[in-house]
């Protein structure tokens, strides 16, 4: 079998644009793929805040794409790797994407009313770009709502285009929670035949309302999740299915569990540019030099004895913050230390803010993101908090295993695909795992993990064991590459 042509399509790419793991995936997963030979090529959109790349190379080009009711023009830059045979395309328009945000205007903290025009224009103008370079790709893999639209496109308009003939589609969903929907009149502007979504089985109609993500689950050729657990729960019922659990089921034949990778160019102790001590599992000697500097610069006293536990997240009710404000007090009345970095609800805004200052000594907050202190938060903190209500894959809990930083989670999703229980009888396991959802059950699991802490040697024994772990991308990337050579039209 021939090397394939993968296009990999979405609305986040590292290092150009991340808000989360999204982006972590799509800097890594190409690289992955073409390593073991594919030929890659990756569509984002071409977001205003990139315009002072000096890397990006306008094409000599241009054309236009429908958005919405009228055709805007599109632009296209790229960046080529050719060591790694790659090539970045920057999907542009000055109106739909030179916007100070990716998905939500920050004066009104509302999403961009016309994100079904700008993604909309994204996916046609993705599908035009490969036709104008006359690169004809074997798998287009379309990640969430906002590339979602590229297989009903493939199906309709472009159904009787020789350039496609031979293209097959595979969604992933990152994240089944953000679904892309919008108000059922708006439908038209998408400019797919009514049937779709007037008819009673419209792949696009979801209570009235257009539900971009329902529609690629329907017309992908196949679909992936970002970990096997999580293809489980995402058809069990409406708790993780989202409402989508029903078409779910329907395909779930087609429907595949892929672990996320970690990018360990990226994430490891050993080689991570940005903190301040590097270290192995032979001379950890960095990781207790790394906790001094952060304590130091959090304004927060040295303590040897006080395990010092890290939160890197979105401070929403998904990510089990409604179970650490419930266990809040308890918490803090333990020997510990606490750093939070993240932003999300104003009601969690609040509570940090407040637990900040009612216990100067041991809570150190951070509002908002940056990558940099995500970075040193991993290689100081001694136990790693993630009590998810769901999580797809969850990436944290896999830097933090090769960071030594002992993760605590909730069993589900990627989390329990990754983190094995502590067992104090028999000494093995990789972190601390709780089952319900409840606040007594993460507060347990924080005992557990303080408890073990004081126990110098044994907790030292669980840091390498986790650091031990190898959660590269290789083995998901041949996963894929498997998945895709076997749907690939090619002979």
């Amino acid at each position: 079998m021939p090397k394939l042509r993968i296009l990999e399509v979405a609305s986040e790419v590292a290092p150009y644009a991340r808000t989360g793991g999204l982006g972590d995936v799509l800097g890594a997963l190409p690289k992955a793929l073409a390593a073991l030979g594919h030929e890659v090529k990756v569509c984002l959109p071409h977001y205003g805040f990139l315009k002072q790349q000096d890397r990006l190379t306008p094409l000599d080009w241009s054309s236009s794409a429908p958005a919405g009711e009228t055709k805007a023009a599109l632009r296209v830059s790229s960046v080529r790797d050719s060591r790694r045979r790659i090539e970045h395309l920057f999907i542009g328009n000055e109106d739909l994407f030179s916007r100070p945000d990716f998905y939500r205007d920050p004066s009104t903290e509302e999403d961009y009313p016309d994100n079904d025009d700008r993604f909309a224009f994204f996916c046609r103008a993705v599908l035009e770009t490969v036709k104008q370079l006359d690169w004809r790709p074997d798998i287009i893999h379309v990640h969430d709502w906002q590339a979602g639209l590229i297989p009903a496109y493939l199906k309709t308009i472009y159904a009787a285009d020789r350039f496609f003939a031979d293209t097959r589609t595979v969604l992933t969903v990152h994240n089944l929670g953000y679904q892309g929907l919008f108000a059922g009149d708006r439908y038209p502007r998408l400019g797919l035949p009514e049937k779709l979504f007037y008819a009673m089985t419209g792949p696009f109609e979801f209570f009235g309302k257009v539900n971009f993500l329902k529609g690629a689950i329907r017309l992908a050729d196949k679909l992936t999740t970002v970990s096997p657990r999580y293809a489980e729960e995402i058809q069990s019922g409406e708790e993780f299915g989202c409402g989508l659990q029903g078409v779910l089921k329907e395909r779930a034949t087609d429907l595949v569990g892929i672990l996320n990778g970690v990018d360990y160019t990226v994430w490891s102790p050993s080689r991570d540019k940005l903190i301040p001590h590097r270290y192995t599992i032979p001379n950890l000697s960095g990781k207790r030099e790394s906790k001094i500097e952060l304590l130091r610069s959090a304004g927060l006293p040295i303590r040897e004895s006080a395990p010092l536990i890290g939160m890197i997240t979105r401070l929403t009710d998904q990510k089990g913050l409604d179970l650490v404000e419930a266990i809040s007090e308890k918490l803090l009345a333990m020997n510990i230390q606490f750093v939070v970095l993240g932003t999300g609800d104003e009601k969690y805004h609040e509570l940090f803010t407040s637990l900040e200052s009612e216990f100067p000594d041991k809570v150190k907050v951070y509002l908002g993101f940056d990558d940099t202190m995500a970075h040193r938060i991993e290689a100081a903190a001694d136990i790693f908090l993630m009590p998810s209500r769901w999580e797809p894959c969850g990436l944290n809990q896999m830097y933090s295993l090769k960071y030594g930083t002992v993760p605590v989670v909730r069993a589900t999703g990627g989390l329990a695909n990754t983190v094995d229980d502590y067992d104090f009888n028999t000494g093995t396991g990789t972190g601390f795992v709780f089952e319900k959802y409840e606040p007594e059950a993460l507060l347990e699991a924080i005992q557990r993990a303080v408890k073990l802490f004081a126990r110098k040697r044994t907790w030292m024994s669980l840091m390498k064991a986790g650091m031990k772990q190898d959660f590269s991308w290789t083995t998901s990337a041949r996963q894929y590459s498997s998945l895709f050579k076997d749907l690939s039209a090619r002979e």
